[in-house]
């Protein structure tokens, strides 16, 4: 029966996935006794159906209803009326919990219970994946599952709310089976992997989401812990239920085995595309004017679909204009001449063609152009004037439909002449720049191909066979085309003319980028000369400005840096950037942020080595090392406030960007990582000048954001800045050098490098330094000695810099430096000491307002805490470290604090809970691809699945930490390995001689 809407129920929302509630509006209502709410709960899962009095009196009491149950259960409705129509007049029926013949029912509206939303969200996902759709489904399903707030009819007393309860509980774990399932599907395996293995403790017996388990495992790399899955359930099928697996478990574990391709993670979802339209047979063309189709034309179904659908739609009395804008190169000729054969039977009384000549020196004339035109549309006599043809020329459009294609124009003004006045006709024009002052114009931006459509189109040319033989070469040469039609197609006649090279060849040659631009060359094709063609239509300040913004081999640039490098406001820089964006010289992908294109980068760059300017060319960078520099000590004290910044090595000249806050802060980090370091970059083999402040920054840059994944190209430039601060003899550039080199070898886990390169820091600055460079290096060669459990010799350089840290007033450094001695003082056995030292940092800590600070001495005391046994006061401390490294954005300390809460909550006998923390660590681990955190997380989590009584898994984590820690040399090897050692199974390997 549906449910009737009343007037009074519109604001009435009903809950029973989770505790009983009721609301109206935002008000929560009083439900009464449990007695009460077991009646309310009997009629909302009838979903507006009568119950009868004995249902009820059977649901609330079961088989012994105490004497006066009818009496009980009318008050109990009547008090429900109260709360529910808290308005309604006194003797007035009720409208929503309505008496019927020997019952009662419940009338609301069908989304005013949860259950009902609820299972009209799951059918709606069953139907999105019935048509092909997963990735709605999955949503769907997420949608479903947020409404669930607990076990459902929590607290409801009765045999019918325990028969539902029940039930509710099965069909959310079923529809949990169904989103994890979805979920696969569409390539979330990393995101379920920590909600299938809770899911699977705690329904031990369910076979498909071991099945799910094992697949999301597999996806992930953990061959060994999937197959580890199968062997636990297994066994605990035949013990607890004495059965074999399932087919479904049993195929999983096989295809495993064999390294089904089929179980790999799947690509993104095919769109659906209709069946191709017969076109209607074609006139006889009078004129047909248009350049021939290319054979081989590839991709832009989108994009040709779009623009096919416009000129089609061109009837009645306006013009429709079409302009396709975009980098020379990027194939507006070969699209505009592709789409207008394709609807050259829509334009039954001809098409006009015309190339404009508008990015040559010379462009075509419109009145040329015109008469050109006029003659081709049969007229007799062709006026002087351009007026005049011009008006013929619409004149004799008037009553035709028409297909005009005005290719390669230059601007407006060129172009406006050539489009009819009142006609169904249709113009599509090209051109490098957008022609926005037209009227009513449908602007369409063209870019490149994407990766499969130039590989396509690079096939097409070649040969399928030459490419499937090397698809990996074939992938980097159109990626070193930039995806440029252009570029793609030079690129595969080259190679399609030399039937001796392979691809490979080809991609190794297109790899260096000094000599790019000279390999895409072909005959009197060529891109450097066609990108040429609009560079020399630039005017001589915004030839400058294209040059100058390449010198920063950043994937985009924001307007404060352009201004920066271009020595201009940013009003004026503003102006010069919009001008090469219109002209498609470079890119505005969300406004105030500007990129090149990988081919005009380069060639810009080449104008650079051209000009042999490199004064002007050194005092841009330097100008934006001056802006970025103090800007990324302004972000480092609102990130890190209380703390005191390490002293720069020349003075600042600029005061750098105003950030306001602690969040703008970690947002212009975040968007600027990657042109910080291409800064750096470009600085660093420059003149000391470039040097010094380019080292700042990148010192600067790592002390507040830790992340691995920029380690190999930090790595890469300190190599470069070391030989070139040695050439220049600069000790004190050498020395940082030297310390940014030990703090990428610690977060690369190569401890001995990080203590050759600290202690090489060190012996270059003067010992009586008090500076908070000197306190820095001497705290990070404390971690690492202690690390190695080697706190005796950590303590005097810990103690070294805590000294420093007071002197010059940095109590954030004292309190990071006092939760370091603590570990120290744990390795050396002083215990009490070790415990009195972090509570201080935490006091020191919480004392300020520097989150970061906080959360790494919670982090030290969780630690020292587990360690000296009190594990439940740990637990708290990490989880509060978590949680604000979790705020932060850290994820390599997430990871470190996850991995740390799992051993504390291991001591303190809550496997499942260490094992769900333990997984979400090695998640993490494995995405920034942090070795020591990977070790630690599988250490623990290899230990909870023992406790668990998953040992096949859990020894298969348990070996992989022992690897990790092994290669790592570090002593958490040790205990791993005995704790293997003693489980009854294969013997644990020897070590490699």
């Amino acid at each position: 029966m549906e449910p009737q809407e009343t007037p009074h129920s519109n604001a009435l929302r009903f809950q029973v996935l989770g505790p009983v509630q009721a609301r109206r509006g935002q008000e929560a209502l009083a439900l009464g006794s449990p007695q009460q709410q077991a009646v309310l709960t009997c009629l909302l899962m009838q979903q507006g159906r009568l119950v009868t009095t004995q249902d009820l009196v059977d649901g609330i009491w079961g088989e012994r209803p105490p004497p006066q149950a009818i009496a009980a259960l009318r008050t109990y409705v009547s008090r429900l009326r109260t709360v529910i129509e808290p308005h309604r007049e006194v003797r007035a029926p009720a409208a929503v919990l309505v008496s019927l013949p020997d019952g009662y029912a419940l009338r609301i509206s069908s989304d005013a219970l949860d259950l009902a939303v609820f299972e009209s969200t799951v059918s709606e996902a069953a139907t999105a994946r019935a048509d092909g759709d997963p990735v709605e489904a999955h949503r769907l399903l997420v949608s479903a599952l947020a409404l669930w707030s607990g076990r459902a009819l929590a607290g409801v007393p009765g045999p019918y709310a325990e028969t539902q309860r029940l039930r509710l509980a099965e069909r959310h774990v079923s529809v949990w089976e169904e989103r994890c399932a979805a979920a696969l599907e569409i390539g979330l395996h990393t995101e379920v992997v920590a909600e299938l293995s809770s899911l699977t403790a705690e329904h031990p017996l369910r076979e498909r989401l071991r099945e799910l388990l094992m697949l999301a495992l597999y996806r992930c790399g953990r061959q060994a812990e999937a197959l580890g899955v199968y062997t636990d359930t297994r066994k605990l099928l035949i013990e607890e239920l004495g059965v074999e697996p399932g087919t479904g478990l049993s195929s999983m574990h096989a295809r495993i085995l064999a390294g089904d391709p089929t179980l790999t993670a799947p690509g993104p979802p095919r769109s659906v595309t209709s069946g191709s339209r017969e076109e209607p047979p074609t006139r006889a063309p009078a004129p047909a004017q248009l350049p021939a189709d290319v054979s081989d034309f590839s991709g832009r179904a989108g994009l040709v679909a779009e623009l096919r659908a416009v000129l089609k739609g061109a009837t009645g009395q306006a013009v429709v204009v079409t302009s396709l804008a975009g980098i020379g190169g990027v194939g507006k000729t070969t699209l505009a001449v592709h789409v207008a054969h394709s609807v050259r039977a829509d334009f039954p009384d001809g098409q006009l063609y015309v190339d404009l000549r508008g990015a040559g020196a010379s462009p075509a004339d419109p009145a040329v152009v015109l008469g050109d035109f006029l003659h081709s549309l049969g007229a007799a006599e062709v006026p002087d004037s351009l007026e005049q043809r011009a008006a013929l020329y619409r004149s004799l459009l008037a009553n035709r439909r028409m297909l005009i294609l005005l290719d390669n124009a230059r601007d407006a003004d060129q172009l406006q002449p050539l489009i009819p006045g009142v006609s169904g006709s249709a113009v599509l024009a090209t051109s490098r720049s957008r022609l926005a002052g037209i009227p009513g114009a449908h602007l369409v931006d063209v870019e490149e191909l994407t990766p499969a459509e130039a590989l396509a189109l690079f096939s097409a040319i070649v040969g399928e066979q030459r490419v499937a033989a090397e698809p990996e070469a074939a992938l980097a040469v159109v990626t070193s085309c930039g995806f440029l039609p252009l570029a793609v197609r030079i690129a595969a006649a080259r190679l399609a003319s030399r039937p001796r090279w392979s691809v490979s060849d080809l991609a190794r040659r297109l790899a260096d980028q000094r000599r790019r631009l000279d390999e895409l060359q072909l005959g009197n094709l060529a891109v450097e000369t066609t990108i040429g063609l609009g560079y020399g239509q630039l005017r001589p300040d915004e030839a400058r400005a294209f040059r100058l913004l390449s010198l920063v081999d950043s994937p985009d640039l924001p307007l404060d840096a352009a201004a920066a490098l271009l020595g201009e406001d940013e009003l004026r820089a503003e102006q010069l950037t919009e001008a090469l964006v219109e002209a498609n010289m470079l890119e505005c992908f969300t406004p105030g942020r500007y990129r090149y294109h990988d081919l005009l980068r380069l060639y810009a760059q080449r104008q650079n080595e051209k000009s042999a300017d490199t004064e002007e060319q050194q005092q841009a960078v330097l100008r934006l090392l001056h802006h970025l520099l103090p800007t990324m000590r302004n972000a480092a004290r609102l990130i890190e406030p209380d703390d005191q910044l390490f002293e720069p090595l020349d003075e600042l000249t600029a005061a750098g960007l105003d950030l306001p806050d602690n969040a703008r802060a970690q947002q212009w980090l975040r968007a600027e990582v990657g042109m910080l370091l291409s800064t750096v970059e470009a600085a660093l083999g420059g003149p000391s000048a470039l040097l010094r402040p380019a080292l700042d920054l990148l010192i600067t840059l790592n002390s507040i954001v830790e992340d691995p994944t920029h380690a190999a190209r930090a790595r890469r430039l300190l190599e470069i800045a070391d030989a070139n601060a040695q050439s220049h003899g600069d000790a004190q550039a050498l020395a940082r050098v030297h310390f940014a080199l030990g703090t990428l070898e610690y977060f690369a886990n190569n401890f001995q490098g990080a203590e050759r390169s600290l202690r090489a820091s060190l012996s270059l600055q003067d010992p009586d330094d008090v500076t908070v460079m000197r306190s820095m290096v001497a705290n990070t060669l404390g971690i690492i000695l202690s690390l190695a459990n080697r706190g005796d010799e950590a303590l005097p350089f810990f103690e070294q810099a805590l000294g420093i840290s007071r002197v010059v007033g940095a109590p954030i450094g004292e309190a990071r430096l006092l939760g370091n001695i603590a570990r120290a003082q744990l390795d050396v056995g002083k215990s009490a000491e070790a415990v009195r030292s972090v509570e201080e940092a935490v006091a020191t800590a919480r004392r300020s307002a520097n989150g970061p600070c906080l959360a790494d001495t919670l982090y030290q005391l969780g630690v020292v805490l587990s360690s000296t046994g009190s594990p439940g006061e740990a637990v708290d401390h990490l989880r509060e470290a978590h949680s604000l490294y979790q705020s932060q954005q850290n994820r390599l300390r997430e990871g470190y604090a996850l991995a740390r809460l799992a051993v504390s909550l291991l001591a303190s006998h809550r496997a499942a809970e260490a094992a769900e923390a333990a997984g979400e660590s090695l998640v993490i681990a494995q995405e920034i691809d942090g070795a020591y955190c990977q070790g630690l997380a599988n250490a623990a989590l290899g230990e909870a699945l023992l406790g668990l009584a998953q040992p096949a898994r859990g020894l298969a984590c348990l070996r992989e930490a022992h690897a990790v820690f092994t290669r790592l040399g570090v002593p958490e090897a040790s205990p791993v390995a005995d704790l293997i050692s003693q489980q009854h199974t294969e013997p644990f390997p020897p070590p490699a001689p």
